[in-house]
């Protein structure tokens, strides 16, 4: 299946085109929309000007392109008209959505928008336990930013990583403060500086967090750096070597 995966830089974006890869899925494009204002529905306010340099890294052809109103309907059209474009290129049978599908209204939205197309829309994990879906982005290796919050409880973590230590009680205040633990449905969004499909970690050098009250907030990378990342190579030991010793 030929597919393009709606990318924003965030966990659930970039599980997306890893589950692609694993299933044999060619991706032919990205597409990040970066909103120019916050009240947009469908797409990631903060740190969407990272996929330029994440996508160049992943090697995967980019669209970017900026959102200037607030509604799902015409946000959706941006979708529609960067497939619409490209059909005779670069076709594709499907967008692909990050989560578990939880996101109806961004759902929907792209669903209908390509519907005229002939191009389906889905999430990439529609079905699964969020939870699950992290724990195994956790596993293997991811390491996930907050990027941009708008719940109660989530305050402290703005600006921090998501790891294996701590998502025990970001579990708890889910479940203390009503927000979905994957966060869907606008409650975070977040930014993947490292997993297994990147060549290069995005190493950050230089962040400042804005808090719009106590329950909205984003950060602003002012300055960061792509890093090779260090290949240690592992050399099995010549046979017989400690032959002596495991008699």
């Amino acid at each position: 299946m030929d597919v393009a995966i709606l990318y924003s830089g965030g966990k659930d974006s970039t599980f997306a085109i890893q589950h692609a890869k694993e299933k044999g899925w060619a991706i032919k494009y990205l597409i990040s929309v970066k909103p120019t204002r916050k009240d947009c529905f469908l797409f990631h306010y903060a740190t969407i000007e990272q996929t330029k340099d994440l996508a160049k890294m992943l090697q995967i052809p980019h669209f970017y392109v900026k959102c200037k109103v607030s509604d799902p309907v015409k946000e959706a059209e941006i979708v529609k008209d960067i497939v619409e474009n490209n059909q005779k290129k670069l076709k594709i049978d499907a967008v692909v959505l990050g989560g578990t599908g939880l996101q109806e209204t961004q759902l929907r939205s792209i669903q209908n928008a390509l519907r005229p197309l002939k191009v389906e829309a889905f999430a990439s994990h529609a079905g699964e336990e969020h939870d699950l879906v992290m724990e195994q982005m956790l596993n293997k290796g991811y390491e996930i930013l907050i990027t941009q919050i708008a719940s109660d409880g989530l305050k402290d973590w703005l600006g921090k990583k998501i790891k294996k230590e701590n998502f025990l009680q970001l579990k708890k205040d889910s479940v203390k403060y009503g927000f979905h633990i994957g966060f869907e449905g606008g409650y975070a969004d977040t930014l993947v500086l490292d997993c297994p499909i990147y060549t290069k970690r995005l190493v950050i050098e230089d962040m400042s967090i804005i808090y719009e009250d106590d329950y909205c907030g984003h950060v602003v990378i002012n300055r960061y750096r792509m890093e090779d990342k260090i290949k240690t190579e592992f050399k099995k030991p010549r046979k017989g070597l400690f032959a002596g010793f495991l008699r």
